[in-house]
């Protein structure tokens, strides 16, 4: 097996459903931290000059979506049924359509409380509301997702739903389908160790 470095900063963001799949695979990996203000430096040498990256031995792997797909392939969680397969890497472009735009609010230098209007009055009616009606409306009829058993995006729902969660904490409480899913997922005994471990961050 290829040794596996994931490069990201110390904070969930694109790199946390990577780390989820790893644990869940039960896959050794390295998960290398870099400090934000580090970040500046350490861009120069960084291949593409974004995070993350994954190094497989000694070889670059870019994009969090395609480092996601890559791994959850090692790990078992993408449907063997190629229709099923295509069914979880729509849903990851959806995902990372709002990730987007969180990440630009995050990022945008606005205080706490611009931040927190505009994700009640933007970010959840415009993208989050959309996606979990959707999700809560599909969940309802499955036990997961996409297949008859966990995929990786059944993981990658429930870590931006995670998110959603620590921004807003009862707002899935309008979604009991989706919510249902989210605890099923977090229950799952690699999941729930990971959960336990991590380290605190914002984001």
């Amino acid at each position: 097996m290829p040794e596996y470095t994931l490069i990201y900063f110390n904070f969930k963001g694109r790199a946390e459903i990577i780390r989820w799949i790893f644990e869940y695979g039960d896959i050794p990996y390295t998960d290398e931290r870099i400090a934000w203000e580090d970040w500046p430096e350490k861009k120069k040498d960084t291949m593409g000059g974004k995070l993350p990256v994954l190094m497989v031995d000694d070889v670059a792997l870019t994009q969090s979506l395609a480092i996601a797909r890559y791994v959850a392939k090692q790990a078992g969680l993408v449907p063997e049924d190629d229709l099923q397969a295509a069914y979880c890497d729509a849903l990851a472009d959806t995902v990372n359509d709002v990730v987007e735009e969180w990440i630009k609010l995050i990022t945008s230098g606005k205080t706490e409380e611009d931040k927190m209007e505009e994700f009640n009055e933007v970010l959840y009616p415009k993208f989050l509301e959309p996606l979990m009606t959707r999700l809560d409306n599909r969940l309802q009829e499955r036990e997961w997702f996409i297949s008859d058993k966990v995929t990786w995006g059944d993981l990658l729902i429930t870590t931006v739903m995670g998110l959603v969660r620590e921004t807003s904490a009862s707002v899935l409480d309008n979604f009991p389908a989706l919510l249902a899913h989210v605890h099923k997922v977090e229950d799952l005994p690699k999941i729930k160790d990971w959960i336990e471990k991590r380290p605190e961050t914002n984001f």
